[in-house]
Order: structure tokens, then sequence, then C-alpha cells
């Protein structure tokens, strides 16, 4: 397996580069493994556009060494780069609370959103991005090996239940308690830095 060289983040709905998470996994790279790239873009609100963008930033980077990690609808979104885009690399893939059915889910938040780091930031989630959300759904995953899944049964927002449905066959953790942020993030890092192949100096 090729060591890490490229880490993608992808945040959630709502969410930015601001996150707890990708704020946390941003300074660790930084401070123990500057040679990485890291890059967790502002994802528009559009699933199609996002992914667009998503796309374009990765065709500049490796085959081999690039690895993934996405939270929520970030989660959706990077088992559909790794089964799209990154499906004949066996880019590791890190998944915290990763949404299953986002356009079911979404489906209630049609209209107008803030986003949570910057609520005077307004953007309009429109009905056709349910529409986009369908049809970026993946079928029977690939590859079971290169997904580490951490499912917190504490979720308030979507049911970890379904998680472990989807990634039955992975490597699931599932986190008595917690949230959907998982907030004890600290505590479980370690094992997902070891599944992404990142290694500090």
């Amino acid at each position: 397996m090729a060591p890490t060289t490229h880490l993608l983040y992808l945040h959630g709905f709502r969410s930015s580069p601001q996150s707890m998470k990708a704020l946390k996994v941003a300074a660790w790279v930084a401070a123990h493994r500057p040679d990485v790239r890291f890059w967790c873009p502002q994802l528009p609100p559009s699933p199609a556009e996002a992914m667009a963008l998503v796309a374009q930033g990765l065709a500049q980077w490796p085959v081999q060494g690039t690895a993934v990690m996405g939270s929520s609808l970030g989660g959706f979104y990077a088992t559909w780069v790794a089964e799209r885009l990154a499906a004949g690399a066996h880019a590791p893939v890190v998944l915290v609370n990763p949404s299953t059915d986002p356009a079911s889910s979404l489906a209630q938040h049609i209209g107008e959103q803030t986003h949570w780091h910057h609520p005077q930031d307004r953007f309009f989630f429109r009905p056709e991005f349910v529409d986009e959300l369908r049809t970026l759904a993946c079928g029977p995953l690939t590859g079971h090996p290169r997904y580490q899944v951490w499912a917190a049964t504490g979720d308030e927002v979507l049911d970890w239940r379904t998680m472990q449905a989807r990634y039955a066959a992975c490597e699931l953790h599932v986190v008595q308690g917690s949230d959907h942020a998982l907030s004890d993030f600290d505590e479980h890092w370690p094992d997902m830095r070891a599944h992404l192949r990142l290694t500090g100096y």
C-alpha cells in the first residue's frame, strides 16, 4: 500500500472547513506531516457542483497516495469519491457518522439555510439538490477493508443503526454515546490516522 501523500476532508451539511474535526485534522497534519497535502474545500450547496469541484481537484492528485475522510453528508460524499473516483487507487477512507440516505434526510431542509460557523452567510437548499443526491447514491460498496466507519449511538441528527447496516462489512466502530460531531474525536483520532496511513514524524 502506498503511503498517504494527499488527504481530502469533506465536511457536512451547513458545515465548513472551520468544523472542529477539519481544524483538528488540519492542525495535526501541519504539525506532524507537513509533507502531506491537506485539502478541505468549502463545498457548494449543490451536491452535483460539490462533487464536480472535488473531481476537478482530485484530477491533479496522484492515483496512489490519496486518502479520504468525511463527516455526516461529507461521509456520503466521501463514499461516492471512493467508489467513483478512487476505486482503483485503493484509497483508505474514514467516515464519521456518515449520512447514508441524505436525499431523504435533507428533503425536509429545502429552503433558506445558514452556515453553522458563519451564521451571517445564507444559502438556499433547492428541491433539485435532493435529486442530485439521489443521483450520487452508490450501490453496494467495493473494497470493504478500505473503509473505517465511526458511528455514535448518541448521534442526535442521524440514526447510527443505518450506518451500521450500510457499512456492516467494513471496519465499523460503534461509539457508545458521544454525538453527531463526535466530540470525543481526539480519543479516536489515533486509530483514524493509522487507517489513513498517516504516521507522525
